[in-house]
């Protein structure tokens, strides 16, 4: 799968930061059983690796690593398990370390020159980030008419309830959160919980 088939696949990417490991393969199990497959899993914490390596090989999930912000975690995402990749910005050494370690980069933009900028470098499928800060929805609107070419997954601030108004714009093929995995239902196990909430978000339609 290409990027833009991961994406389109997933109506929500949640965006995971895992703190101890041995919730790794059981969160990503609930997820996957209530129909979201494609998991960003950070480097936020020192697990982030070993979590990727765990969740790679739960059956039914498309891993990839989130918070990617030097160039030398590419390949050791890659060799983890990850099959794309994910910014917060795009820099010339992280374009650099995405060509040479052949993971797909979705990476962070804010403003139309970065939009632009990462373009130029031959990015087609970008995140927005931090999504609600940097404009939203209104901001998406206005950036399809010059930049029709451009596919985003906007992330940052986005609920249950807001991600439809960004479901339903053209050049939006799915939307990043963290809501559906809440830190104390990890914490405390509940396995289920996550389920039903995967099966909400996997349930989202455009508004």
């Amino acid at each position: 799968m290409n990027l833009l088939d991961i994406m389109r696949s997933a109506t929500v990417i949640p965006v995971i930061a895992i703190d101890d490991p041995a919730t790794a393969v059981p969160l990503a199990r609930a997820l996957v059983a209530g129909g979201i497959r494609v998991l960003e899993v950070t480097l936020r914490t020192a697990h982030g690796l070993d979590a990727i390596r765990a969740m790679s090989q739960v059956e039914g999930a498309i891993v990839g690593v989130g918070t990617l912000t030097q160039p030398e975690e590419f390949a050791a995402a890659r060799d983890a398990g990850a099959v794309f990749g994910v910014s917060p910005g795009l820099t010339p050494a992280l374009i650099e370390a995405a060509k040479k370690s052949g993971l797909p980069l979705l990476p962070g933009v804010m403003t139309p020159s970065e939009v632009m900028a990462a373009r130029e470098a031959g990015f087609r499928q970008l995140k927005l980030f931090p999504a609600v800060p940097a404009g939203g929805v209104g901001m998406l609107s206005a950036i399809a008419g010059p930049l029709p070419d451009v596919t985003f997954c906007p992330t940052g601030g986005i609920s249950i309830d807001t991600a439809p108004q960004f479901l339903k714009l053209k050049n939006v093929a799915c939307v990043g959160g963290s809501w559906l995995t809440p830190k104390d239902a990890i914490k405390a196990g509940d396995w289920g919980l996550i389920t039903d909430l995967a099966k909400a978000a996997a349930a989202l339609s455009a508004a």
